[in-house]
């Protein structure tokens, strides 16, 4: 019978009498017993695992940021992630939830990149514009030019090229007037 250990390696010998003997015991002072065969048997048992693969659920110095997935030795992980909370071992279903996430994530940075390459667009569109308003001696000018003024203005070299714009927040600083 070969017995399974996880935590140790051992070889044990077993011995396996050619006769029977009456006893299991040593047989000193008694008649001489026939030669005992030994039979060497190996029992299969496993080292056990040294490393933990984990993934961390918050930075930790000098080991990972949140959401990477290590490697950890045993009782690093047992005696200090685990209590901490930092960190969980790694299963199938949390791979799972894991590759879920990251794909979520992709198509969130797939979106903003199109919507910023849409906003690029505009601005390449938009070009340069001028607003006139009546001056006076230098750069000094009779009124203001406002955020809204700004906006109706793209708004309609948007709606020239055909584009459309929902909703334009003009919150920049403005650039120097030239006469």
């Amino acid at each position: 019978m070969a017995s399974l250990s996880v935590a140790t390696t051992s070889l044990s010998l077993r011995s396996f009498p050619s006769t029977p003997s009456c006893s299991g015991l040593h047989n000193f002072g008694g008649p001489k017993l026939p030669f005992r065969r030994m039979a060497m048997e190996v029992m299969a048992q496993k080292k056990a695992k040294k490393t933990r693969k984990i993934i961390l659920k918050e930075d930790v110095a000098d080991l990972g940021k949140k959401g990477q997935l290590l490697d950890v030795k045993a009782g690093y992980y047992r005696n200090y992630l685990l209590p901490m909370g930092m960190a969980q071992i790694v299963t199938p279903l949390l791979l799972k939830e894991m590759r879920i996430e990251e794909e979520r994530i992709e198509a969130e940075k797939k979106r903003v990149k199109e919507e910023a390459e849409q906003l690029a667009l505009i601005f390449e569109t938009i070009g340069s514009f001028k607003v006139k308003r009546k001056g006076g001696k230098g750069k000094q000018i009779f009124g203001s030019v406002t955020t809204q003024d700004l906006a109706d203005i793209i708004k309609a070299q948007l709606q020239r090229y055909g584009l459309d714009a929902l909703h334009i927040v003009v919150a920049c600083h403005l650039p120097e007037i030239q006469i």
